[in-house]
């Protein structure tokens, strides 16, 4: 199978270790606008050919996976769209959908293409991001599959299994929801602390030299670029600041009760919080 990857950052270059990992793809064809990144991601054998036109790198390939940053793939992935024949398949590993979908909803090749989000990542990006193994046991959305040929959702449901992935169905509106409250917010809350320490603590070597593992697991995602992240943000802005709205107020809930000096509801806040073990493996 000859696969085309438009965007060669951490999913994207991690998808296309993957697929020669697993021998689903023979032949890996890139589509890269940072000129850097595109020379980059070759010297680390990530794709096979860089193609500088579009169309021409998605009518040379089975598979076309679409990679890039939110607000770009709301150009992108009609382009690509446009450029697919009746037997291609096109897949898309962005974290919001019901933009995207909307975007797409009409398109005349609309039935040739599977919604996907794989939920994993790290908090690096670019091509020497990529990693091996990077989705094995993880979890993979697929959205509103009923909109996409039976034969489209049979390819990608049998590659993600190949990479060891679960699957999940979901229509976008509760995909969207749901990436607000396990991914989004955390994006969030990990930058809001990250600024509140820069903030109260001018000396930067101090923080380097108290930095515990559990502010280090906290604020690493705090090092995520902002050019992936606020296009999601931007994307999924209703549901984010539902859940920012939620979040405020238990932070303010527990303030309160240090305020107080209610150390037994503090006690008992923090019991019911460790019901999430149960939630998570």
């Amino acid at each position: 199978m000859t696969v085309t990857i438009i965007g060669l950052g951490l999913i994207g270059g991690s998808l296309a270790l993957s697929l020669r990992q697993h021998g689903l793809a023979q032949h890996l064809i890139g589509v890269e606008a940072n000129s850097s990144h595109a020379h980059r991601a070759q010297e680390l054998g990530l794709v096979d050919a860089i193609e500088t036109d579009l169309t021409a790198a998605v009518r040379r390939a089975d598979l076309v996976v679409v990679a890039v940053p939110m607000d770009a793939m709301l150009a992108v992935l009609p382009a690509v769209l446009d450029a697919v024949g009746p037997q291609q398949v096109v897949i898309d590993v962005g974290s919001t959908k019901r933009a995207l979908l909307a975007a797409v909803a009409e398109h005349p090749r609309r039935s040739r293409f599977v919604a996907a989000h794989p939920m994993a990542g790290t908090e690096y990006s670019g091509p020497d991001a990529a990693v091996q193994g990077l989705f094995e046991n993880k979890t993979v959305v697929l959205c509103d599959t009923e909109c996409s040929d039976p034969d489209a959702v049979l390819l990608v449901e049998r590659l993600f299994r190949e990479l060891r992935m679960r699957l999940l169905h979901l229509d976008a509106a509760a995909h969207d929801l749901h990436t607000a409250y396990v991914s989004h917010i955390s994006h969030l809350s990990s930058f809001a602390l990250a600024l509140t320490v820069l903030e109260k603590e001018k000396e930067e070597q101090r923080i380097f030299d108290l930095a515990g593992g559990g502010f280090q697991s906290t604020v690493r995602l705090a090092k995520s670029a902002p050019a992936t992240w606020v296009p999601i943000f931007r994307q999924n802005r209703l549901n984010v600041l539902d859940v920012l709205d939620e979040h405020l107020h238990q932070l303010q809930h527990l303030r309160e009760l240090l305020v107080r000096e209610d150390y037994d509801g503090l006690a008992a806040q923090i019991q019911q919080a460790n019901y999430i073990r149960k939630m998570l493996p």
